[in-house]
This record gives C-alpha cells, sequence and structure tokens, in this order.
C-alpha cells in the first residue's frame, strides 16, 4: 500500500551527481532516524531520571505520573492531527516544525526550575512528537526510490529497534556521568545538538510531499476528545490524595459524559462525510476492536509498570540508575529477542496461542517477581531476578510483536490508515491511563508509611490483574488471523515509537 503519490525529483535533483543524490538520500534516512529515536529514547531515559529529578526540584507524589504519562497523553491526543497536517500542509514542513518544537521543549525541560514548569514541557514534548513521528514514513517513501526503499526501511527498523532496547542504559550513562554538572537536566539538554542538527539536514535533504485527498483536521472532535480524557485522568491520579472526594467523582463522571458526546459527535461526522478523527465503522470488525482493546491493556501495562519498578530499583533498593538501566537493558534484549521468534516463526504456525502463551508467561514473571519482591524485602539482588524479568519480557516480545497484524488482518484496505492510527493512539492512551493509576497503585502506599518493596509488590498484583484481562480477550480473537502483506503491515508501525 502507497503512503502518498510519490512526488517527482526534489527541487535541483536532476542536476546533481548520483552520489550526491546518494549522499543527500542517507542523510534524509538519519535525520528522520534520529527525530524517531529521540521520540522514542525520551521517555525511557526520563523514567530512568525521575527520582533524581523529584529529589532535586521537590515533586510531589502526585504529580510525577504526569511529567511522564503528560507525555504520552499529548502524544495520543495530537497524532491524528499530526498525520493529517502533514498530508495538507507538506510532510517535510510539519516535520521540521515538529523537531523544532521537540528541540524547544527538550532546552526548556533542562531549565526547568520547578515541577509545574516540568509538566508543561513534558506535553509539550508530546504534541510536538506527534507532529514529526507520524511523517517518518511518508518521508521515506518519498525520498527513496522502489529500489531502495524495502532497505530504507529495514535499517530504519533495527536502529529502532536498538534505540528501544538501549533507551534506559543512555540514560543512566548520561545521569553517571553527570555532563558539565548538570545531572538530570542533561538527559533533557542532550536532544539541543540532536535537534538542532536535524533542522538543517531535514531541511537541506528531505523532499516535500502532500496528499490532497487527506481530510481537513478535526478540532473540534480532538478538542472534547481531550476534555473528557483530561476530566477522568487527572482526578484519577489525585484519588489517593484526596480521599476520592466528591468533585473526583463528579469529574470522572462528567468525562465519561463528554467521551460519550465524542462518540456521537463522531458518528454525527461520519455521515456528514467529514474525515472524523475516529472511523466508528471499525468498532464493527470483532478482531480490531478486541486486538485494540488488547493495546490498550498493554498500555495501562506499561505505564503502570515501568515508571514503578524505576522506582523501586533506585529509590527502594538504592540502586544506581546505571545498575537500574542495565535490568531494563536485560528486560528490553528478552523482548526483542522473542518478538523476532514470535512474529516470523510462531505466530504464522500458531496464531492467537502465541499471544495466549506470551500473557501466561508475563502473568507467571509477575507473581514470582512479587514472591521476590516479599521474600527477599530491600536484600533482592539482579542475578535472582533474572528469570523473572526473562519471563516478563519474553512473554511481553511474544505478545506485543503479532499484535497490530491481528488488529488490522480484517480492516479493510481503505480504512488502514485510520485504523492504524487509532490503534497506536489506544496504546498511547493506555500508557498515560497506566500512570494516572500509579498513585493508586504505588505512591497512595507511599504516603500510607509503607515501604517501597511492599508497594512495588502491591503494584505487580495490579500487574497480574491487567494480564489475566489480556490473556481472557485473545480467546475473542481468531485462531489464525490473515496475514497482510508487508507493504501494508508497514502502516501499523508508523507511530509505535
Amino acid at each position: 500500500m502507497r503512503f502518498t503519490p510519490r512526488p517527482g525529483p526534489a527541487a535541483g535533483e536532476t542536476s546533481l551527481p548520483q552520489p550526491t543524490v546518494a549522499r543527500m538520500r542517507r542523510a534524509a534516512l538519519a535525520v528522520v532516524m534520529a527525530a524517531s529515536l529521540m521520540d522514542l529514547v525520551d521517555l525511557t531515559m526520563v523514567n530512568v531520571a525521575l527520582p533524581s529529578i523529584r529529589t532535586d526540584i521537590g515533586v510531589p507524589y502526585g504529580m510525577l505520573p504526569w511529567i511522564t504519562g503528560g507525555y504520552a497523553l499529548a502524544f495520543a491526543l495530537v497524532l491524528a492531527l499530526g498525520t493529517r497536517l502533514g498530508g495538507i500542509h507538506g510532510r517535510r514542513r510539519v516535520f521540521l516544525v515538529g523537531i523544532g518544537a521537540f528541540t524547544v521543549a527538550s532546552t526548556l525541560g533542562g531549565l526547568a526550575s520547578g515541577p509545574g514548569m516540568l509538566v508543561a514541557v513534558r506535553g509539550a514534548q508530546g504534541a510536538a512528537a506527534a507532529l514529526m513521528v507520524p511523517q517518518v514514513p511518508f518521508i521515506i517513501d518519498a525520498v527513496f526510490p522502489d529500489g531502495g526503499e524495502g532497505r530504507a526501511v529495514a535499517l530504519f527498523g533495527a536502529v529502532i529497534g536498538l534505540g528501544s532496547v538501549a533507551g534506559p542504559v543512555a540514560g543512566a550513562v548520561i545521569l553517571d556521568s553527570d555532563l558539565f554538572g548538570l545531572g538530570w537536566r542533561s538527559v533533557f539538554l542532550v536532544n539541543l545538538p540532536i535537534g538542532l542538527a536535524g533542522l538543517v539536514l531535514g531541511r537541506l535533504c528531505i523532499v516535500e510531499s502532500r496528499d490532497r485527498l487527506t481530510p481537513a483536521p478535526d478540532w473540534l472532535g480532538t478538542a472534547i476528545a481531550t476534555t473528557g480524557l483530561l476530566l477522568i485522568l487527572y482526578p484519577l491520579g489525585r484519588g489517593p490524595g484526596t480521599g476520592w472526594s466528591p468533585w473526583v467523582l463528579l469529574s470522572i463522571a462528567g468525562g465519561t459524559a463528554t467521551l460519550f458526546a465524542f462518540v456521537r459527535y463522531e458518528q454525527f461526522r461520519s455521515r456528514r462525510r467529514g474525515g472524523p478523527l475516529v472511523t466508528m465503522s471499525l468498532f464493527t470488525i470483532r478482531s480490531y476492536a478486541v486486538g485494540i482493546g488488547i493495546e490498550l491493556v498493554y498500555g495501562t501495562l506499561g505505564g503502570v509498570f515501568f515508571l514503578v519498578w524505576c522506582f523501586h530499583m533506585q529509590t527502594g533498593l538504592g540502586w544506581s540508575p546505571l545498575r537500574a538501566g542495565l535490568c531494563m537493558l536485560l528486560f528490553g534484549s528478552a523482548v526483542a529477542v522473542f518478538a523476532g521468534l514470535s512474529r516470523d516463526g510462531l505466530f504464522p504456525r500458531y496464531g492467537r496461542k502465541v499471544l495466549q502463551a506470551g500473557a501466561l508467561t508475563q502473568l507467571t514473571g509477575a507473581l514470582v517477581y512479587g514472591w521476590q519482591t516479599q521474600h527477599y524485602g530491600t536484600d533482592i539482588q539482579p542475578w535472582q531476578i533474572l528469570p523473572t524479568l526473562a519471563l516478563l519480557g519474553g512473554g511481553m516480545g511474544l505478545t506485543v510483536a503479532p499484535l497490530s497484524a491481528v488488529w488490522l488482518a480484517e480492516v479493510p484496505r481503505e480504512h488502514l490508515r485510520s485504523a492504524a492510527g487509532l490503534g497506536n493512539t489506544t496504546y498511547q492512551l493506555g500508557t498515560a491511563l497506566g500512570m494516572s493509576l500509579v498513585p493508586v497503585a504505588f505512591l497512595g502506599l507511599l504516603d500510607a508509611g509503607h515501604p517501597v518493596f511492599v508497594a512495588f509488590s502491591h503494584t505487580l498484583r495490579w500487574l497480574a490483574c491487567l494480564l489475566v484481562t489480556a490473556f481472557l480477550l485473545t480467546f475473542a480473537l481468531p485462531r489464525h488471523p490473515q496475514r497482510r502483506p508487508p507493504e501494508v503491515s508497514r502502516v501499523g508501525t508508523s507511530s509505535a515509537a
């Protein structure tokens, strides 16, 4: 499937020698890879740095999840708009606006004087990433001819996969190096030279492309959805600290009603052929509806677990950021290895049984980790949790790698792009939801005086409940979902980061 009609040669390209054209294309690929890595690595680096951030600028427990959750929520809400704005105003132009805004927001994050400013900056970073990231597959499609596009995509995927695994260690190394005495601020400021280089090279090397059939952005739908989600997520995260006061319950109820109004508005916009933010007819496809439901569960799971895990290792066990980052690297390596086995070998042969095996493997890992945490307390050692990390990471790799193929399998070709975008948005919303639940699952117990390892064990029980939910949902999927051709499946990976 083509993302957009292939444009003609870039201005001046036909007069350039072929080696020069090849260098420009490689430079363009390097720019979009660097931009995607900034988005992908940023979240994991900031997770590793959160204990240091809290100590340095006095972030209240209730605001901690918003430093990470605000990024995921803003990314999810702006993602569809970013895709449409690129089609209307030009992929290159919107990409450069996004990378510029991300660079400015990162610089402000490194200069943040208090938790309120940092939360605002993280939201700005997420919105900027949502302008930048969805343009990447379109740019690759426009820059490379048919003969080189496949190799470019393969290289891009390999680099992004490596970045997703190495992100926590990169953040830990930056923290431990304490560059120029900046401490945690260097985690944000490291994006400054990368972003500036990307702006200069991107302006010189990236080919402009548009899709004149792109629907107009759904500004009103986005505003309604944003209002509803904020009315739910903000008080949900504040609930334990306020004792679930009436305003919290009223806000959640109002947010739920607002989201119901959003659904009705999108149905109306679909009937008027106005390019709705969400194509409601997709939810009549059972495999799609169930599949993105599982995406929501896994996004929530990740939002709850990774933030709490970083705090347990550094604040509860007293491990250095580098030691914690190496544990996260081992987890990520297990995800990568088993994802390859699942996608290329197991899933085509065994279908949904692979997803079920992955959920049960993770569930076993969560239960074992909970027992170890209770049994060893603060004396637990990294070597003791290695088998647990293999179970958790391996199970996640088995499940998440083929999941997009499952929920795209029965979607009509004309709806593939919007279906993939909604699936990616759902995962990001799940991440924001999970982080808003951190005060309930973890921080509330710390406020009540429980040790960190006890609160972490409680969080692992939440993790187990989410995994049971994901396991049960898999039974509603087709036994052997049809596989899309590779060029169609690509649409589902455009913003998975």
